[in-house]
């Protein structure tokens, strides 16, 4: 098969002919028809998450239909669904306490396995999701990851119907929780760098939008930051009442700076960071992708040019979330 391949880290993915995967107990292998990249893909490839596997083939938001090892659940040429968790052991204390997104030994898809910048590949027959016909491949792809952790993430912040909500950055992640966010009712206020990221937001209903240094007009409920920067976190805190929560959506962060205990912590205000997310949240978050119609606009680059889709997100100026279809 094809694949685009990482052997170095911050070198351009080589794409070469390598074996298809041999099918083992308890895994399916998938022909991939699509895979998103996401911005984890970009830290693992620039070396922010050290290189633990190699040669590695990136991607986690694998859309693939069931080619060998079918089961009673997934029927051969099933369209399914594969996301950044891609395995966990079942027995450590935290997957026998419905915590499984926090599991001592986890597998994570496109990072300690290969993943889905492939013309095939071979995942856990437990940790995939059959999708709803209503969402296509390329535009159900981005919802895998970015979609199910931007979900997490109003959960992780306690998130109510009603809430005053802030999204601080707007890349693939908050455009799809601000259609889940106006579905419950919500005010959205947006703060974000970038005129595109600024106008999507709203084109897709946020109350208020300003740019990355400017403060939301009111207090916040709930503010979930999307930036892999310590200082939007901070920024993101300014911004709470009292009771507020900010939820971290970064699965890598710049160092923190110090802020003023007294006015912006004080007040039970509270700082989570979100990790993972669960099978629960993936079946729950693309139940309401059908239900919402979520469907995120996708730009698509075939498998030879997977550097450039990568070089997209890091420069942001794909017109939407990138889509690689082998």
């Amino acid at each position: 098969m094809k694949a685009a391949i990482l052997h170095t880290a911050n070198q351009p993915l080589q794409i070469e002919e390598v074996p298809r995967p041999t099918l083992t107990p308890n895994h399916v292998l998938l022909r991939v028809l699509a895979c998103g990249v996401c911005r984890t893909d970009l830290h693992i490839f620039e070396g922010d998450l050290p290189l633990i596997h190699q040669p590695l083939t990136l991607g986690h938001q694998i859309v693939g239909e069931v080619i060998e090892g079918a089961t009673t659940e997934l029927a051969p040429n099933t369209r399914v669904g594969v996301s950044w968790i891609g395995g966990t052991d079942g027995t450590c204390r935290f997957c026998t306490h419905d915590e499984e997104n926090l599991c001592d030994n986890p597998t994570f898809t496109g990072y300690t396995v290969n993943g889905g910048y492939a013309e095939y590949a071979l995942v856990r027959s437990d940790f995939m999701y059959p999708l709803p016909d209503t969402l296509d491949n390329t535009h159900v792809a981005p919802l895998l990851c970015a979609g199910i952790i931007g979900f997490r993430s109003l959960r992780v912040a306690n998130t109510q119907p009603g809430d005053r909500v802030g999204l601080f950055g707007f890349g693939a992640s908050a455009s799809q929780a601000i259609e889940v966010l106006r579905h419950w009712n919500c005010e959205v206020y947006v703060s974000t760098r970038g005129q595109n990221h600024r106008d999507q937001a709203t084109q897709l209903g946020a109350k208020w939008v300003g740019t990355e240094n400017d403060k939301p007009p009111v207090q916040l409920d709930r503010a979930i930051t999307f930036a892999p920067s310590g200082a939007v976190v901070v920024s993101a805190l300014s911004s709470l009442r009292k009771g507020g929560i900010v939820a971290i959506n970064a699965i890598h962060l710049d160092q923190m700076p110090a802020f003023d205990y007294d006015t912006l912590l004080w007040g039970e205000r509270q700082i989570r960071s979100v990790a993972n997310m669960t099978r629960q949240d993936a079946r729950d978050y693309l139940e309401r992708a059908a239900r919402f119609s979520i469907k995120p606009q996708a730009q698509v680059f075939p498998l030879d040019h997977a550097n450039e889709a990568l070089q997209a997100v890091k420069n942001e100026t794909a017109n939407g979330p990138c889509v690689i279809v082998p």
